[in-house]
């Protein structure tokens, strides 16, 4: 008896665009009920391909199959309409629309050939939400007012409102704690159990060594690996592999001493009603304090009150033994601030201008002369930032869309070395970065910081909080509930008390 065909194979697949060939002859089958797991860096084709596969890009040559027939994916909506949905890491969705407007959104449900809005969409709606173990998220509200999390969650109901077979997932646990990314390995367990497949997209290794089934390896546009098995191939295979190199996942040595001298930044009884309780804290020049805690912990708020991008409700924030003016971002920056933020993309670079202008935007005044700005002056202030951290391709009048997501965070972080930031607030500092590109971030993390540079670093990702940080403040539901060297501590210890431990003393 002839073997099942594969769901979906994808053979010879190449796609140019003017001066870049994102793919070079690609090949990928996918069988149903399996998670496909696809790797590769930055810039090695994995979003083209699977635009691909979502119809958004036309392929140049190569064929697709779809349940051992020949396709052509003209469209989303084509294919749609075969079972193949796409949840893209930066989601899609209307936030000015409620979540059921969202989920329903160009397939509302019909009665006697109308729409039926109300009640029927929400009621499928909140039935999709119980199914992926999210039934408090309320159908009528707007997505622009639910947390990133929820958001995901929303995109996946959306996917699951249609009859899929092959559902798309681009860094789906990227913006997840650790139990929301539990709940997500559920959900594909169940649907995997019911024929669907799921093609995987993730950073974390370690990730798909406990979901994956299979590993295909994307290079430089090609395909240099095919099929692998997830749980036994040694990470170190898969890193060369994607990479052309091998990399250690080690972090740069910390100091043999911890940072001494006076704190260059004092946080006293600081709080904002709601989301973190008083809190105190002392950062000294050369020194990374890392802050680990569940989405929801209070970790990011807490940042942005420091910044003065939130105001407190209660305590202070000092530089240097001065008080800051509390919700002033301008005062923050004066006096030696900088905030490289969780959503880079949307909070911190402007996308369409060049790396220049990026870099230069926080110390404009330095490049005006009469109301002119020397451009001169500005390209080579950006050029010498960015090289200092290595950024690619080395050209800062490129525009800052076109780089990688390790590119574009040191872009960021050159920005605050220009204007010569002495405490640089990190969130989420590696991601959507990829494996090789965050060797390089934690090695000028690292370096930044035995030049003399504070650093106040907030990651979902407990190993890079201790492989980074000299000291740690776990946090709990807003209040701290542990405080320790980096060295005196473990995933499991700060895992448990962040969802169960209690305040220590």
């Amino acid at each position: 008896m002839a073997p099942e065909p594969p769901l979906l194979s994808m053979s010879g697949i190449t796609k140019s665009f003017p001066g870049v060939r994102a793919l070079d002859g690609v090949d990928l089958d996918v069988q149903a009920g399996e998670v496909h797991c696809l790797l590769g860096q930055n810039g090695a084709g994995k979003s083209t391909l699977i635009k691909v596969l979502a119809g958004a890009h036309q392929p140049d040559t190569g064929t697709i199959r779809w349940r051992g027939e020949d396709v052509t994916l003209r469209s989303p909506i084509a294919a749609m309409r075969l079972g193949i949905a796409t949840i893209y890491q930066e989601l899609d969705l209307v936030e000015h629309l409620s979540v059921a407007e969202n989920v329903h959104l160009g397939h509302e449900p019909t009665a006697a050939g109308f729409v039926v809005r109300g009640r029927a969409a929400k009621a499928s709606t909140a039935a999709l939400l119980g199914r992926l173990g999210h039934p408090e998220v309320d159908p009528g509200r707007l997505v622009g007012d639910l947390s990133a999390a929820q958001q995901q969650i929303v995109s996946m109901a959306r996917a699951l409102s249609h009859d899929v077979r092959l559902i798309v997932m681009d860094e789906p646990s990227a913006a997840l704690d650790p139990d929301e990314v539990d709940n997500l390995f559920r959900i594909v367990a169940d649907l995997t159990g019911a024929g669907v497949a799921v093609v995987y997209i993730s950073h974390r290794l370690e990730e798909i060594r406990r979901i994956g089934d299979r590993v295909t390896v994307l290079k430089d546009g090609r395909a240099v690996a095919g099929g692998l098995p997830a749980e036994s191939t040694p990470t170190r295979e898969v890193v060369a592999l994607m990479t052309g190199r091998n990399v250690e996942y080690v972090f740069p040595d910390r100091p043999p001493a911890p940072a001494a001298g006076e704190p260059v930044l004092s946080v006293r009884g600081l709080s904002r009603e709601g989301e973190f309780a008083p809190l105190d804290l002392e950062l000294r020049p050369g020194e990374i304090v890392g802050l680990a805690g569940l989405v929801g912990s209070g970790r990011s708020e807490i940042l942005e009150t420091v910044y003065g991008a939130r105001k407190a409700s209660t305590g202070q924030v000092l530089v240097d033994g001065r008080p800051l003016r509390p919700g002033s971002v301008r005062a923050a920056v004066r006096a030696g601030l900088g905030l490289a933020p969780e959503e880079r993309k949307a909070q911190a670079l402007l996308m369409l201008e060049s790396v220049t202008r990026n870099v230069s935007v926080s110390t404009m005044s330095r490049f005006s002369r009469g109301g002119w700005i020397d451009r001169g002056a500005e390209l080579g202030a950006a050029r010498e930032a960015t090289r200092e951290l290595s950024l690619r391709p080395d050209n800062p009048s490129v525009p800052v869309r076109t780089l990688s997501g390790g590119n574009q965070q040191k872009a960021v972080l050159a920005r605050w070395l220009l204007r010569g930031c002495r405490v640089l607030l990190l969130d989420e500092p590696t991601r959507g970065v990829d494996v090789g590109a965050r060797a390089e971030l934690y090695a000028v993390i690292r370096r930044l910081a035995d030049e003399g540079l504070a650093v106040l670093l907030v990651s979902s990702e407990v190993p890079e909080v201790l492989g980074l940080a000299d000291r740690v403040l776990v946090l709990r539901e807003g209040r701290v509930v542990h405080e320790a060297p980096a060295r005196d501590l473990d995933e499991p210890r700060v895992l448990d008390l962040v969802m169960e431990g209690s305040p220590a003393s």
